[in-house]
């Protein structure tokens, strides 16, 4: 089989990204002042590649698979020329999508988008959003920004920005206002279309989707453990989420019982007390790897 040619996005989602692949069950180790990283694989060929080429790079077919994030695909206008494998929620600090924003001075007119009607824009996500613009009848500068795109805003070089947030916390940071959203953007797994006609690197992509999928579904999940008396059976179990029912097994004391089931991460500070109270012992929470 022809190796398998992976894009690694470059930048601020590349430690995220390296951090799920590892957990998918691929080590990829980046190499000083090289862009084609070792990857414990004979199958796999990895490439580091900016997320911003990630698109042209994967329809032009110098790469056969790469992770981009859908405003880049956009802005590059490559999603027709691209296959779109499956969309993985993952950012740089958590698992949730990041989206684009249009954000002014605190002491900005602009209330709405309406408002940028003859004043300049600056992000660099420039052709989106002329195209953004232009669909809603607005004329307004848009030049692109090389960075510190909220300073321009604070500084007064520009009008407003269009940039990216997780939480919104830095754009507030720097006496910022949120105006609206404008574009939520997650991380694709993207193919070119002669790969996944290919069989042998067709298996391979769905192999890397199936694996990555089942790492972030993990992130999500844990385990819980517990012991409980027969005699408390019903009342623990009716506290207990499932995906079908949980595992039980018999103690050698014969009035005692295991329970395992998995739950979601953030109810679990809720279900353990009540648990406890309802006789529940030895309770135990462990990580997940995959989850499929």
């Amino acid at each position: 089989m022809t190796r398998l040619r992976l894009g690694i996005p470059k930048g601020s989602l590349e430690e995220a990204t390296l951090a799920l692949f590892r957990q998918a069950g691929w080590t990829i180790t980046p190499r000083s002042r090289n862009y084609y990283p070792d990857v414990d694989d004979p199958e796999l060929a990895c490439a580091l590649v900016r997320a911003q080429e990630m698109g042209p790079y994967v329809a032009n077919g110098t790469l056969d698979l790469g992770l981009t994030g859908l405003d880049w695909i956009l802005e590059t206008q490559t999603e027709s020329a691209v296959e779109p494998v499956c969309t993985l929620t993952y950012s740089k600090s958590s698992n949730q999508p990041s989206r684009w924003v249009l954000v002014v001075r605190e002491d900005s007119p602009v209330r709405s988008v309406a408002d940028l009607q003859g004043l300049k824009v600056a992000t660099e996500l420039v052709g989106f959003t002329r195209r953004y613009l232009s669909e809603r009848g607005i004329d307004a500068s848009v030049e692109f920004s090389w960075g510190a795109t909220e300073a321009k805003v604070v500084e007064g070089l520009v009008d407003a920005a269009v940039e990216i947030t997780e939480t919104g916390s830095t754009i507030r940071a720097h006496g910022l206002r949120i105006v609206e959203d404008v574009l939520y953007t997650e991380t694709r797994l993207i193919a070119n279309p002669r790969a996944m006609e290919d069989p042998s690197k067709r298996a391979k992509i769905e192999q890397i989707a199936l694996m990555l999928q089942a790492a972030l579904a993990a992130r999500h999940k844990v385990a819980i453990k517990l012991n409980c008396r027969a005699e408390r059976l019903e009342e623990v179990v009716a506290l207990l989420p499932s995906l079908h029912a949980p595992t039980l097994s018999q103690l050698y004391d014969p009035e005692w019982l295991a329970l395992e089931t998995v739950v979601d991460a953030h109810a679990v500070r809720e279900l353990i007390p009540r648990l406890r109270a309802a006789g529940a012992e030895g309770i135990l929470e462990y990580e997940l790897r995959k989850m499929v």
